[in-house]
């Protein structure tokens, strides 16, 4: 292992600093992460970007109080300064600590091939060049593809004062193509960025020209489309990155960090209907090599499957280990920051809407009249109460049971809890999608997923006279 592995007594007695005037838990979290991105922009490599991250971070807490510092300096010294600057923030009542590490093996459930940093850059941009390649030809109204590259290998310890003390190594691999066609003046986008808690493995295995042409199939489909009709109706949003709706407008509100302190329209609700009985949605941090998957959370605690809603019950939330204390729960796995620089919180990992029993074709052929969101574009929402608005990036009327022509322009607006209780058919081609997740802990890899779904009614937005 790298360098960066702290000896025991070293963590024993920073840890027990930490605690010397009146916390009750201290936590000690080592992260070293070399990062690889490149970036290539009209065929040619614009930017290429290596760097390694490396400090640890030590959180204190005092009953349902938590302090956090951080420093990028492992040195005895360095170390137990700030755990003693963190400790002053907690002065209460001073407990005697024995801290005892006993070190235990993590399960890896991401096996891992070929490092990535093993592998020469100019393979790695090769990868690229096909990508490009297939993107641009694809069509002469294609005007512009940028294609990115990122690995990376972050290798983490996290110790704690009731023992604990793990080690564990994380990879991942992703590629984005994003393919810009011009028409008479206008442009419209498409974009893949498929990923996988990979190695260099992931794109040898990864069927490039097929993404690469959907970036720009999606791009040249839009920029001949016309504007979509506005107003409030049926929508069909299909499988894979669709599950985006479910993560912003529903699963932030399903994370400990908005519950706990009772944020969430979803706080005290366990047992309760809060859902279409045919809607049961799954956190699920343990499926090997997926996105957003880990052996272990940043808290030390094995992944594990959380399932959020069955069949339209509230059964539980994500929570980590300070709400936990707050909310008199268990923990469940859930626990992620960024980097080092963050104290962890409650988040997703691989969340999506499970599979139900209606071929995507039987939902399609029952929908008399109303929008067919066939790829999601980003979105926004407002936590607390739900309320979102997604751009629908690549769009078709239905009518009649029949894809029809396909429209741009088109939003979904509307609130979690009301998308939840209209779903009225969910599919059987559950997929997943790869995205970055913003919250309080940082930027973090999630998978987004579903089947294809039907809400019975939701507004559109468009633009009308067009």
């Amino acid at each position: 292992r790298s360098d960066y592995v702290l000896n025991r007594k070293l963590i024993e007695d920073a840890l027990t600093a930490a605690l010397s005037i009146g916390g009750d838990f201290a936590e000690i979290f080592v992260e070293d992460r070399t990062n690889n991105g490149i970036v290539m922009i009209g065929g040619k490599v614009e930017s290429t970007m290596s760097g390694r991250d490396y400090g640890a971070g030590i959180r204190i807490f005092k009953g349902f109080n938590s302090v956090y510092a951080y420093t990028n300096k492992t040195d005895r010294d360095t170390l137990i300064e700030t755990a003693k600057k963190a400790a002053k923030a907690v002065e209460g009542n001073i407990i005697d600590h024995t801290i005892n590490l006993i070190k235990t093996d993590v399960n890896n459930i991401n096996t891992i091939q070929i490092d990535p940093s093993s592998v020469e850059k100019t393979r790695k941009v090769q990868v690229m060049k096909k990508a490009y390649d297939t993107a641009f030809n694809y069509d002469d109204l294609i005007t512009q593809v940028s294609v990115n590259y990122t690995d990376y290998i972050q290798n983490i310890m996290v110790a704690n004062s009731q023992g604990l003390w793990k080690e564990d190594t994380r990879v991942r691999s992703r590629l984005g193509i994003s393919s810009v066609a011009s028409k008479n003046g206008e442009m419209q986008s498409g974009f893949y960025a498929p990923g996988a808690s990979k190695g260099y493995e992931f794109f040898e295995n990864l069927d490039i020209d097929y993404y690469a042409r959907e970036a720009s199939r999606i791009a040249v489909t839009m920029v001949n489309a016309k504007y979509s009709p506005s107003g409030r109706m049926p929508v069909i949003i299909d499988n894979g990155f669709g599950g985006v709706i479910f993560h912003e407008a529903c699963g932030h509100g399903l994370e400990a960090t908005a519950v706990a302190k009772g944020l969430s329209v979803f706080a005290g609700k366990v047992g309760q209907q809060i859902a279409s009985p045919l809607v049961t949605a799954i956190d699920d941090g343990s499926i090997p090599n997926e996105w957003g998957s880990y052996s272990i959370d940043d808290e030390g605690t094995p992944s594990q499957r959380n399932v959020l809603i069955e069949n339209g019950i509230l059964k539980g939330y994500m929570i980590d280990m300070l709400n936990a204390r707050r909310m008199n729960m268990d923990i469940t796995g859930s626990s992620r920051r960024q980097s080092y620089r963050f104290s962890p919180t409650s988040r997703m990992s691989n969340t999506f809407i499970d599979n139900g029993s209606s071929k995507p074709e039987e939902i399609i052929a029952s929908t008399e009249k109303g929008l067919y969101a066939k790829n999601m574009g980003g979105g926004s929402v407002n936590p607390a109460t739900g309320e979102f608005n997604f751009a629908v990036m690549e769009g078709y009327i239905i009518e009649k049971g029949k894809i029809k022509e396909p429209v741009r322009g088109a939003t979904l607006i509307g609130k979690g809890t009301e998308v939840l209780n209209k779903i009225d058919m969910v599919g059987n081609n559950l997929l997943q999608g790869q995205g970055m997740c913003g919250s309080v802990s940082g930027s973090i890899p999630a998978n987004v997923g579903q089947p294809m779904i039907r809400v019975s009614e939701l507004t559109v937005g468009g633009r009308e006279g067009e």
